[in-house]
């Protein structure tokens, strides 16, 4: 006899208090959800119910076994839930949020394309560089760069994300190259959302505060004045790393590149993601890691 019969058959007795009520919500006949719970009792060698003419009642071991029975349900539920949207279709409204200049650049295209795909699917993004609540503002998900800190969301690490200092040979030419951190104190930095610099340092990492003559909250227009030529600036790797290639900019300080942080899709805790979800997490992960240079 198989060891998971009896089981629904004793949570609907258990949970309606009568064999009667369990049978209706089973759609099955009294005395077939009698005698499963009775061969259950049996393969337990326990007592799981007390029967009267007009209730029953859990035994101590019954309402023990009670509680395992609906976790054994629900994870058999989450189980076939699990296999059968592998090939479900994203639909329905997903919302989701990211930095203005790194969604707007990077991964609405990917959104896009994913649409195109997916007809059913429904997409509202909000770019800002707030960091929204997920919970609170009835957000999907949430694409966050750099390192985490609302221990409520599940994380999934879509990309690395490295910091470049760097500077125009121009500039290095008017005002010498930095041999060290400590150095920065003699140079223009351009300061972007912080003027808190992070570095490596003798095996660990640092934060410098850094000062200069300019300052903005865009990483793009941090990248046009050094460009011109106006001083140091900090950025991650998808702002600067074509112009490192072509020499219009060049890295700094390697040795103490601060360590790699990541490119993140954010979701509230549960314990199955909706296929659209899922799916666009997926697709913006294989995108995203194509972006990074060979």
């Amino acid at each position: 006899m198989h060891r998971w019969e009896g089981l629904d058959e004793f949570v609907a007795v258990a949970e309606t208090g009568q064999f009667t009520a369990a049978a209706e919500r089973l759609g099955v006949s009294s005395s077939h959800v009698s005698r499963q719970v009775a061969r259950l009792e049996e393969r337990l060698q326990t007592r799981l119910l007390y029967r009267n003419t007009r209730k029953v009642t859990l035994s101590e071991a019954g309402q023990t076994f009670l509680q395992h029975c609906r976790r054994l349900q629900d994870a058999r539920e989450e189980a076939l839930r699990a296999v059968s949207d592998l090939s479900a279709e994203p639909k329905g409204l997903l919302r989701m949020t990211c930095a203005v200049a790194y969604g707007e650049r990077f991964v609405v295209p990917l959104v896009n394309e994913f649409m195109a795909q997916f007809r059913q699917l429904r997409v509202e993004i909000e770019l800002s560089n707030r960091q929204l609540d997920l919970f609170h503002e009835g957000f999907d998900l949430a694409i966050r760069l750099g390192r985490l800190s609302d221990s409520r969301l599940v994380a999934t690490r879509l990309a690395p994300r490295v910091m470049y200092l760097c500077a125009t040979p121009d500039y290095l030419t008017r005002h010498g190259t930095p041999q060290s951190v400590a150095e920065l104190t003699q140079h223009n930095c351009l300061v972007g959302s912080s003027d808190q610099w992070s570095f490596l340092e003798d095996g660990r990492e640092t934060q410098h505060r850094v000062q200069g003559n300019w300052r903005c909250n865009s990483g793009q227009a941090v990248l046009d004045a050094a460009l011109r030529g106006f001083g140091l600036c900090q950025l991650p790797d998808y702002y600067v790393l074509e112009h490192l290639r072509s020499g219009r900019l060049i890295s700094l300080l390697e040795a103490h590149q601060p360590p790699n942080t990541g490119v993140w899709a954010l979701y509230p805790q549960q314990r199955h993601l909706s296929p659209k979800v899922r799916q666009l997490v997926d697709h913006l992960k294989e995108g995203l890691q194509h972006l990074q240079p060979a």
